[in-house]
């Protein structure tokens, strides 16, 4: 579940933090420009996981990946770079 609050919550409580457990799915971009190339589902897990997967690639294929939490964003490598920079980034 995300910890970013929806648009009907009545909860004035702020929200607890970036969801590093939200379910996530690494997608290859690009991946043989065919018309379903967006939805081939490399791999599934945690954001966390997922950066970390990503940022233990060769630097020259890091760019070839994306992450799209469920229902809310997609990470291109530039986001995920600075997220696992984050100080709050588990394992860092």
């Amino acid at each position: 579940m995300s910890d970013t609050p929806s648009t009907i919550e009545t909860s004035t409580t702020p929200s607890r933090g970036f969801g590093w457990n939200d379910t996530a799915e690494l997608h290859r971009c690009e991946d043989g420009g065919g018309l379903f190339h967006n939805f081939k589902t490399i791999r599934r897990g945690t954001v966390a996981e997922l950066i970390a997967f990503v940022m233990g690639l060769p630097e020259e294929k890091q760019d070839d990946y994306a992450i799209e939490k469920d229902g809310d964003h997609t990470f291109r490598i530039g986001e995920i770079r600075n997220l696992y920079r984050r100080a709050d980034f588990p394992g860092a």
